[in-house]
């Protein structure tokens, strides 16, 4: 035989699910409202039947005592069970229920009562304060039990007093029209709580759907869970209410956007100023994967709406791949440069091999001779008129670049940029785009040509670069600044449309600008004035050590 299973302890106090302590505490709620109302009703009921019962008991007394000659026969006929007094008051008790209608001289001597033996009997209480002029209103006991009394002065046609009427009200029907109430009362409070019972449970039922029948053990751990999740993710989440106003930042969010918890309330147009980021926060701008730039940074945003009618939004930083996608197109342009170079330098090995197996020596020298002075030409054409050395790098290596893909890339003459860049790494990246753009711009173009100008004026530089390309339509020369915006396919490895939006921020952020317009002869022109971008002349400039350059190729249009 199998072991007898264990018995099950049974297992006292609130229960775990949402509906159900729900449940209960809103019947106990209902339940309590309804006793606490039944309880102040029924408190000055007995108060109010009382008072009331001592009214009757005096208005009786006061008609008793106003009735003709009651008086007069007080005053002029002695007590008798039989007499007229005695008549009368009994005519008046059955008329209105009362329990007892008592007649008495100024001495407190009877001459009406219920049981005719207590006729010319003392009262049994004190009838001071009537017999003095007073009318009085009491619960008290006398020879008939406890009851409310009601006692007046008896006056004779001068107004003097000649005795006091006393009636008497039995307590025991007070108490009865009491008990008779409570049933209604309960009948009540009982409809109250049905009521408020099923009014606990629609509302139960409706946080039981919401809450999906969890335990508040559960909710707890899932908010516990939900803040390390948001708050340990490597991903910015921001979340949004039904009316737009950001409910929810976690830390990465604060990091990547540059704000704080007090952004919280906030739409995102206050939090973040007008710009595409807010527009991607706010649902003005829809799709997946979209590209933005906060400050230096570049983001990827989704949003997905929620079934309260708020959303979430999530943000990737991909500035590091941006960077590393920028370093592999500048690694591919200087592998086609090289590419090229070698090409020609073949080239140029095989004409040379063949001057001198010709013997013809002469016309050997001469070429060497040109080809060594084009090429030093070009590099102390660019170092002469820019003498920061990654500018003048970087527009050697385009040179080279723009030569093999059959565009002549020229500095200006107006050029002229000394060696007092305070971020030179920003101004290359600035140029490295513009050039870029506008050799993708004029390539395969007979008479492909690109224009470089970069001057200073006090501590302002001016970059120009223009191009003998298609141009720009005017409707669209604000719109190729806008980040994710591009007419061309994207590579692989990253997005497009963030070149020429890095340009003007980069701009923006030294309080300058950046436009296009129209070039002269047609094509289009970039122009970038960049406030502050050097540094006061000295006598003795400091020397840097300057790092590898870095171009980044941003196609935006």
């Amino acid at each position: 035989m199998s072991p007898t299973p264990p018995a099950r302890r049974l297992r006292l106090g609130l229960p775990r699910r949402v509906f159900s302590q729900v449940l209960l505490m809103q019947v106990a709620i209902a339940a309590g409202v309804a006793v606490l109302a039944t309880g102040l009703f029924l408190a000055p009921l007995s108060d109010q039947l009382d008072d009331q019962a001592m009214r009757r008991a005096l208005a009786i007394a006061q008609t008793t005592a106003q009735q003709p000659g009651l008086a007069r026969e007080v005053r002029d006929t002695p007590p008798s069970p039989n007499g007229p007094v005695q008549k009368e008051a009994e005519r008046i008790r059955k008329a209105t229920k009362a329990e007892y209608i008592v007649v008495m001289d100024w001495r407190g001597v009877r001459w009406s009562h219920t049981d005719p033996k207590q006729i010319g009997g003392i009262v049994s209480t004190d009838p001071g304060q009537a017999l003095a002029g007073k009318e009085v209103m009491e619960i008290d006991s006398g020879t008939l039990g406890r009851s409310a009394r009601g006692k007046v002065p008896l006056r004779d046609s001068d107004g003097t007093v000649v005795g006091a009427v006393s009636v008497g009200i039995a307590y025991d029907s007070v108490r009865a029209r009491l008990i008779h109430a409570i049933p209604g009362l309960l009948a009540y409070a009982g409809g109250a709580l049905a009521v408020g019972s099923l009014a606990a449970w629609l509302i139960s039922r409706r946080v039981h759907r919401q809450t999906r029948d969890l335990a508040f053990s559960d909710i707890a751990s899932l908010l516990s869970e939900r803040e390390a999740m948001l708050h340990g993710i490597r991903e910015g989440v921001v979340a949004l209410d039904r009316t737009g106003r950001i409910r929810l930042v976690n830390d990465e969010a604060q990091r990547l956007l540059g704000i704080g918890d007090a952004v919280v309330g906030r739409s995102p147009d206050e939090a973040l100023g007008a710009g595409r980021t807010a527009d991607v926060l706010a649902g003005r701008v829809t799709g997946t994967d979209l590209l933005t730039v906060r400050g230096q940074r570049v983001l990827v945003a989704n949003r997905m709406p929620t079934d309260d009618g708020g959303a979430v939004a999530t943000l990737r930083d991909r500035t590091e791949l941006e960077q590393l996608g920028r370093e592999l197109d500048s690694t591919r342009g200087l592998i086609d440069a090289l590419r090229a170079q070698d090409h020609e330098h073949a080239n140029r090995m095989h004409t040379l091999l063949g001057l001198l197996e010709l013997d013809m020596y002469d016309e050997a020298v001469e070429f060497v001779g040109e080809v060594v002075g084009d090429h030093r030409a070009t590099a102390e054409q660019v170092t002469e008129r820019i003498e920061d050395p990654l500018l003048a790098a970087l527009l050697v290596g385009k040179a080279t670049v723009a030569a093999e893909r059959g565009v002549a890339l020229w500095v200006s003459d107006r050029t002229r940029l000394p060696d007092r860049l305070v971020d030179p790494q920003g101004l290359v990246t600035v140029v490295g785009n513009l050039v870029d753009n506008a050799l993708d711009a004029v390539a395969g173009k007979p008479h492909a040509r690109v224009e470089v100008e970069l001057r200073a004026e006090g501590r302002t530089a001016i970059l120009r670069v223009r191009d003998t390309g298609p141009g720009i339509p005017p409707e669209q020369r604000e719109l190729i600044f806008t980040e994710g915006w591009s007419t061309k396919k994207p590579p692989a490895h990253r997005e497009r449309g963030i070149g020429l939006s890095l340009v003007r921020r980069l701009a923006e952020r030294q309080g300058g600008s950046a436009a296009v317009g129209e070039a002269h002869g047609g094509g289009a022109e970039f122009t970038v004035v960049l406030p502050e971008a050097l540094a006061e002349p000295g006598p003795e400039p400091a020397l840097t050590v300057p790092s590898a350059p870095q171009t980044a190729k941003e196609e935006s249009r």
